[in-house]
């Protein structure tokens, strides 16, 4: 009873008042906030709350204090942490109850995302929907007993003085409840969802998988048919590669529509190139305007794999402002990709996106019906407060257009910026350097891969050190050791690397992280991976992430890893353990593909088997773009100019002038040929799913 009275007060509804004060920090006293390199500690720097970041001192305080503890955890680009920062945190009344009885911590999710998952977690076992700002009520010991997301002033006041009244009064309880969730967030999601198979099993129904999809689609706006809608990047590349195997045009459509509605909507930026996080409609209308780093990273990808089957110029043209915004707005002079754009600006949310109508006739004057008609904005505004979100339902834009538009981005420009996320985070910069991969592939535009060597340099030099790999940067690298997340998605970009440029050092830096991983995350009992490393910090509970989400799973992208450099590095160890993590979790993914996409993927080409494609001679790398044009999804790439020593080259060495193009498959190799089509012809002749 005691834990449902507190959480009544958790579900206060959340009004759409987009107005933020930005507070003046002059004359105010910092708390330890800031010491931080965390943008969004720094934000909360000058608070009167007694904030401490998440470490042995406040955790130590509790305990000899016995104390409870509230981790408040969010993210800079966070609409309504904002909210309660101005509304709660900013407030001395509210501060001196939070300080009188609890050890407060502030926790930024990205940096620590290990924190937020178990908590979260822990959340959502109480039947409270998960979001952010999180709000967790530890005991002395760091065990959860309650918790809520955003909350009102007056709520706020009133649960924190009920969680104290009932900390005091009902400690036995409290205790209980807290033991009840510790014990909770030590199950395995591995053993809620795993099944018992052979490792060799692998006997999954693809078209169920795409069946179920279909049910959830929404057929008149793309995406899944619900709101709000996130972009959810790996079900779509998934559908593609389903298309490929099965050539089911509807397939196709579905990623066709979905593509081409985000890109008209409020979600895409329609000046500066860019993906909001979300559409809070079914209509991808009016987003949460955050811009997050690791939404873009993987659209880049997904528009390009489009492109390459059905010749969009739209969709080109999306990769290529996309990437003009990644240069201009998120990269650092020393090549690291900042994480995020906030929503707000003025305190007020997409005030820097949006538009009133006499905003564009200062610009426009009597050209102003015309350009507004194109745009879809109107006198009274298209979405609220007199605000129009810009909208391009055309298919192409011509001259004319792409002049107006830089009016537009000219006006817009002097306008007073959203805040800008400028710490770099390796696992998110390392998906960016998938995504600028796979749009190099496409394109064959050496300013794709320029910037994606950029990164993986800066990421060398500041963010790789003493044989670990760090989770973050901003002006100094973090002490925090990578998760499974960062060196999943860099042995990713390291693999990518190689297979676009034929570098073997990116080759055997995969590798060589790979055994690290398997060293140091793995969970042999269990056959996946644990989110923190052995040697990280031990909170009360360690996960492994297994559901995909925008974000895919750290142990997805593990799994993918090792399956490709199995195949790359002839490692059929790696292999095995690859195919028994999806052979395991076959029901939830044909279930569930909407949360299991990325295992999907790797399903899709287990199941399809890659083919090996080693071009040896002196034109490689031009045998390998050409080759690289056309969509090519189970494909994986290996060659020399000359000779190497990897199991796939050796005894294909360079013998003439003619460049030779290898097709195997398991092991089994066609007749080499000098021709692109040829070597086509043989890549696409394996057999259906």
């Amino acid at each position: 009873m005691l834990i449902k009275r507190l959480i009544s007060f958790s579900h206060k509804s959340r009004s759409h008042n987009s107005t933020i004060a930005m507070s003046s920090n002059a004359n105010k006293n910092s708390n330890r906030l800031l010491h931080t390199t965390s943008p969004y500690l720094l934000q909360h720097a000058y608070n009167p709350v007694d904030w401490f970041p998440w470490g042995s001192e406040a955790l130590q305080k509790a305990k000899q204090e016995d104390k409870p503890i509230l981790v408040s955890i969010g993210y800079s680009a966070c609409h309504w942490c904002h909210v309660m920062e101005r509304e709660s945190f900013e407030k001395n009344d509210v501060a001196q109850v939070m300080n009188k009885y609890f050890v407060c911590i502030k926790v930024d999710r990205e940096e620590r995302p290990d924190i937020d998952h178990v908590y979260m977690d822990a959340v959502q076992a109480l039947g409270i929907n998960g979001g952010w700002p999180l709000n967790v009520f530890l005991t002395p010991d760091q065990k959860p007993f309650f918790g809520g997301t955003y909350f009102s002033p007056q709520t706020w006041v009133q649960v924190l003085h009920n969680i104290f009244e009932a900390f005091v009064a009902n400690r036995d309880k409290i205790e209980d409840t807290a033991e009840e969730l510790r014990l909770h967030l030590l199950k395995s999601d591995v053993e809620r969802f795993k099944q018992t198979t052979s490792s060799s099993d692998l006997d999954a129904d693809l078209t169920l998988l795409y069946q179920n999809l279909e049910k959830r689609f929404d057929v008149t706006l793309g995406g899944m048919n619900k709101a709000p809608k996130f972009v959810m990047p790996t079900i779509w590349l998934w559908l593609l590669r389903y298309f490929e195997t099965s050539k089911n045009e509807n397939a196709l459509n579905m990623v066709n529509l979905t593509l081409t509605k985000m890109a008209q909507g409020g979600l895409y930026d329609q000046l500066a190139g860019g993906f909001a996080r979300y559409s809070v409609d079914a209509n991808w209308f009016a987003p949460h305007f955050e811009k997050m780093l690791y939404d873009n990273a993987q659209l880049m990808s997904l528009y390009s794999e489009a492109f390459s089957i059905t010749k969009s110029e739209r969709y080109k043209a999306i990769v290529y402002e996309t990437f003009h915004w990644l240069s201009n707005e998120m990269t650092s002079n020393e090549g690291g990709f900042y994480s995020a754009l906030d929503a707000d600006s003025e305190g007020v949310e997409g005030k820097f996106y949006c538009w009133t109508y006499p905003e564009l006739e200062s610009v426009f004057k009597k050209d102003t019906k015309i350009v507004a008609a194109y745009f879809q904005a109107t006198p009274e505004g298209n979405w609220e407060h007199g605000l129009n979100i810009l909208l391009d339902t055309h298919e192409h834009a011509d001259d004319t257009i792409k002049s107006i538009k830089q009016r537009l981005l000219l006006a817009r420009s002097k306008r007073i910026r959203p805040g800008l996320d400028d710490k770099i985070l390796t696992g998110w910069n390392a998906m960016m350097i998938q995504g600028l991969t796979d749009a190099y592939k496409t394109f064959s535009d050496d300013g794709f891969l320029h910037l994606a060597l950029k990164n993986i340099s800066f990421l060398e030099s500041h963010l790789i050190d003493n044989g670990k790999v760090f989770r973050t940067y901003n002006g100094k690298r973090s002490d925090t050791e990578g998760f499974l997340e960062d060196y999943a998605f860099l042995i990713q970009g390291y693999t990518s690397l190689y297979q676009v440029t034929f570098n073997e050092a990116w080759l055997r830096k995969a590798e060589q992280w790979c055994k690290y991983v398997m060293k140091n995350f793995y969970d042999e009992v269990e056959g996946y991976f644990h989110f923190n490393s052995n040697t990280a910090e031990q909170l009360i509970a360690r996960k492994k992430d297994i559901m995909d989400n925008v974000i895919p799973s750290s142990n997805s992208v593990m799994a993918r890893n090792l399956y490709h450099l199995g195949v790359l590095l002839d490692q059929e160890d790696w292999k095995t353990i690859s195919t028994t993590m999806v052979s395991q979790l076959i029901s939830l993914i044909e279930s569930e593909p909407s949360y299991m996409s990325n295992w999907g993927i790797l399903l899709a080409e287990m199941k399809s088997g890659f083919a090996e494609v080693v071009i040896v001679g002196s034109e490689a790398d031009e045998r390998r773009k050409e080759l690289h044009a056309h969509y090519l999804p189970f494909v994986l790439t290996l060659g020399t100019k000359t000779k190497s020593a990897l199991p796939l080259l050796v005894g294909r060495e360079a013998k003439d002038e003619k460049t030779m193009i290898n097709v195997c498959i398991e092991k089994t190799c066609k007749l080499p040929t000098a021709q692109i089509n040829e070597a086509l012809k043989q890549i696409k002749y394996r057999d259906k799913i």
